[in-house]
């Protein structure tokens, strides 16, 4: 119940009495989100047990109180450092008790106060104040009434625009004079201000710095509050002009209407919905179309999103969803075409005929995904396309060399401008059929960023399994993929995910040995660079000799690309020379080679001069490009017992290389070297071309007989490579890319090779006979074996009877 229920009068309480002596001690009433400026009234509720105490206290008594602002309105009880220190004098007017013990006040500011020390905490806050005078200087009297006038404009203006302040408050405010007064009842009337800001005002007792700084304010509130009314008048126009061109539009349709002309619309979906019924959808994609067609013909043509449904439509009839192509699966056929068009890959041939055959007996079959992975150039993408020939199937080819965007496989949701389906779904549609051979190439070149990871897309496509119902983001109906023959590509299978590589037969397809690129260029590079450079057989002619002049010194490669670069090159000279009025026939033997592409770029002698020192062993490794030589320096220099590895090397090479070094250690003196060697040297093994980077295991065997030619100071021979990993007990185990390293041996000019005796079996059946008998293979179990091949024989001066300590071991 209220201690006073009459309605109050603003304008009785502003002219009420006040006191005018501000007692030395105060109580003190704490205030959240609140600043009580001096001369001007305001409503107040109080909860707090101490406040409710205070109140109570202080209209017994003299009615007077100190009304000071916390710092931080969750504080529950105060204390001195929890308050600001300038607040005001304040005389209670009005107080109302309400039934749940709260009360409501409503209070008059009367004069700045600041608090010096807290005297009281219980039962409420008391504290020691003084009164904080404000100053005025007079002597610019002419800019203080300026900028009263500025003032006052600016806070009429803000009150014209703002739905939160009274009109009224504009007539109050031009009745004041009195610049501190004026500035006091602006500050306190402006709701949208910050308590720290309102509480700056309250702190500035030079009137003239108190007028600047609620200036600013006024200013700031001012450019606000325009903008916000700028911002409603745009949306206002804005539906404005919306309702316009609706209106606008149907009476456009009424009138197309009368005149006979709004039939386009209507045919265009009759045109539409004949699509539908004759592409052969199943049920649920032609209740999708019908669906989607419905809402197109309700859609104004000019309507953002016709044209969205429009081209969705478009989409959806232009998908063979019932054309393929009566494939003819004849095998003798498709062997022809095969052997046409590529020499060797007998593993590869002899897969797709074996699917093929499988396929003839029983066409609904699931086929496999297959996945021919080997080094760039030896023909992966031209025997996907030998296959579609062969079956006289329609043949679609993706690069996902850089791809990073799942998108580009599941297309893009129709909700953003310009979405399109995936490569998929846009490779049938260029196809025309449903059951194409589809080639994904440099699937090991996928990436992967923030948009997704496309070869997780890619688990579903090729997936016998799953891609019957394969749904595209765009088209967002299910398309049956089982019938499209996927082929993908690699170089390498190491950056295909596990899960993607299970659901793909991997088929192996090595390099190119000199007799089949010789092949190759005689059937085929030769006549295409011929035609491609103007010339006729009859003009140009390139005998067997300088073929194989380009392939092994010109050329060291897997593929035959660079073959195809180098006898291209051979052409355009002899075009040239045919231009400058040379008409003769030319032929092309070993010596023309030479004066047209200059010096040979490998040299089989390279090897014999890189190994005459010893310490240098020539190894093999395998690249994605094919294989490679590789060659093993070590040095040995006076230090204090470190190995030092340069070259780029791997963890698993450096591995290997200490375990080189420990097994020499073990077995050094069975070699006529010292056991202590390390002590006192430093042992230095370097692998050229450091810009590669090398790792693996395969150079064991190389790095032991390195540091065994350093140590013994017995040359390597020149003329054999080896490749194999090595343990600690001096065992050699078997490594990979045997068929590559061979050949890469053989384009080096290099004739034996020592490998593991574990890899007999993969020689056997991965080289050709022909490359069996020109090459002498040695197979080894032990590094000893290695050694006894590889090093030359010591020199005479070391002395039978070392000579015979170090044959047992040897052998």
């Amino acid at each position: 119940m209220s201690e006073r229920d009459e309605p109050l009068d603003l304008e009785e309480l502003s002219t009420g009495d006040r006191p005018l002596n501000v007692p030395d001690e105060l109580p003190i009433l704490p205030l959240r989100d609140t600043v009580l400026f001096p001369n001007s009234f305001m409503p107040l509720a109080v909860a707090r047990e101490s406040s409710v105490r205070l109140i109570d206290e202080a209209i017994s008594g003299g009615k007077l109180i100190g009304v000071f602002t916390q710092r931080d309105a969750s504080v529950e009880e105060p204390q001195q450092g929890d308050l600001y220190t300038v607040g005001t004098a304040s005389h209670i007017h009005k107080m109302f008790k309400l039934p749940d013990g709260s009360l409501r006040l409503i209070v008059q500011g009367l004069t700045r106060l600041t608090l010096d020390e807290v005297v009281e905490t219980r039962p409420y806050l008391r504290a020691k104040v003084r009164p904080a005078p404000e100053a005025l200087d007079e002597t610019d009297a002419l800019e203080i009434d300026a900028l009263l006038r500025n003032i006052k404009t600016n806070f009429q203006q803000v009150v014209s625009l703002s739905p939160l302040l009274s009109d009224d408050l504009q007539t109050l405010a031009a009745n004041i004079t009195e610049p501190g007064r004026l500035t006091d009842f602006i500050a306190s009337s402006l709701t949208t201000i910050a308590t720290p800001v309102k509480q700056e005002v309250l702190e500035t007792l030079d009137v003239r710095a108190r007028m600047d700084a609620l200036n600013r304010i006024l200013i700031k509130e001012l450019e606000v509050l325009e903008l916000g009314s700028k911002i409603q008048s745009q949306v206002q126009s804005e539906v404005g002009k919306n309702q316009r061109e609706y209106f606008l539009r149907e009476q456009l349709k009424a009138i197309q209407k009368e005149l006979g002309e709004g039939d386009d619309q209507t045919k265009e979906v009759e045109e539409l919905a004949e699509k539908i019924e004759s592409s052969g959808m199943p049920d649920s994609v032609r209740k999708e179309a019908q669906r989607e067609l419905d809402r197109l013909s309700k859609m104004p043509v000019a309507a953002a999103e016709y044209t969205v449904s429009r081209t969705y439509l478009d989409w959806l009839v232009s998908l063979p969803w019932q054309k393929r192509t009566d494939e003819i699966i004849d095998l003798s056929k498709t062997k022809q075409v095969l052997d046409r068009d590529h020499s060797g890959l007998e593993k590869a041939k002899d897969r797709i005929l074996e699917y093929l055959a499988v396929r003839k007996l029983n066409p609904d079959v699931k086929g496999p995904i297959l996945c021919f992975a080997g080094p760039p150039g030896v023909g992966k993408t031209s025997l996907a396309r030998g296959i579609a020939q062969s079956l006289d199937r329609k043949f679609v080819r993706v690069s996902l060399g850089g791809m990073r965007d799942e998108a580009e496989i599941r297309g893009h949701r129709r909700t953003y401008i310009g979405a399109l389906p995936g490569q998929i779904i846009q490779g049938l549609r260029r196809a025309e059929s449903k059951n194409p051979v589809f080639i994904l190439d440099e699937i090991d070149k996928l990436g992967s960023d923030f948009r997704g990871d496309p070869a997780s897309a890619l688990l579903e496509v090729l997936d016998p399994e799953q891609n019957s119902t394969f749904r595209d983001h765009y088209l967002d109906v299910p398309f049956d993929l089982s019938e499209v023959l996927f082929i993908t590509t690699a170089n390498v299978l190491d950056p295909v995910p596990p899960a993607l590589r299970d659901r793909m037969e991997v088929l192996e397809i090595p390099g190119y040995t000199e007799e089949e690129k010789l092949q190759i260029a005689r059937e085929h590079l030769v006549q295409k660079q011929v035609k491609n450079h103007g010339l006729t057989p009859e003009q140009l002619e390139i005998t067997d000799e300088a073929l194989k002049t380009v392939i092994r010194g010109y050329t060291r490669e897997a593929g035959v690309r660079n073959l195809e670069r180098e006898i291209g090159a051979l052409c355009r000279k002899a075009a040239r020379r045919r231009a400058e009025g040379d008409e003769s026939a030319l032929t092309v033997t070993p010596e023309v080679v030479h004066e047209m592409l200059g010096a040979p770029v490998f040299l089989d002698e390279e090897m014999e001069e890189r190994t005459k020192e010893p310490g240098v062993a020539i190894g093999l490794a395998w690249t994605p490009a094919g294989g490679d030589v590789l060659f093993i320096e070590a040095s040995r220099m006076a230090g204090a017992g470190t190995l030092t590895l340069t070259g780029q090397l791997g963890d698993v090479m450096k591995e290997s290389a200490r375990a080189a070094l420990s097994w020499f250690r073990a077995h050094a003196a069975a070699y006529g070297a010292d056991p202590d060697f390390f002590k006192n040297a430093e042992i230095h093994l370097h692998v050229p071309s450091g810009a590669i980077p090398k790792d693996g295991p395969s150079a064991g065997v190389t790095i032991a007989t390195a540091l065994a030619s350093e140590l013994t100071r017995r040359p390597v021979r020149g003329d054999i490579a080896m490749t194999g990993e090595i343990t600690l007990s001096g065992r050699v185990l078997p490594v990979g890319g045997v068929k590559e390293k061979v050949l890469a041996a053989r384009r080096a000019g290099i004739r034996e090779v020592i490998l593991p005796r574990q890899t007999e079996k993969n020689v056997k059946e991965d080289l050709t006979e022909e490359l069996r008998k020109d090459m002498t293979i040695h197979f080894v179990q032990t590094v000893e074996e290695v050694l006894l091949l590889a090093l030359t024989p010591a020199p005479k001066s070391r002395g039978d009877k070392k000579e015979r300590r170090i044959q047992p071991a040897l052998q």
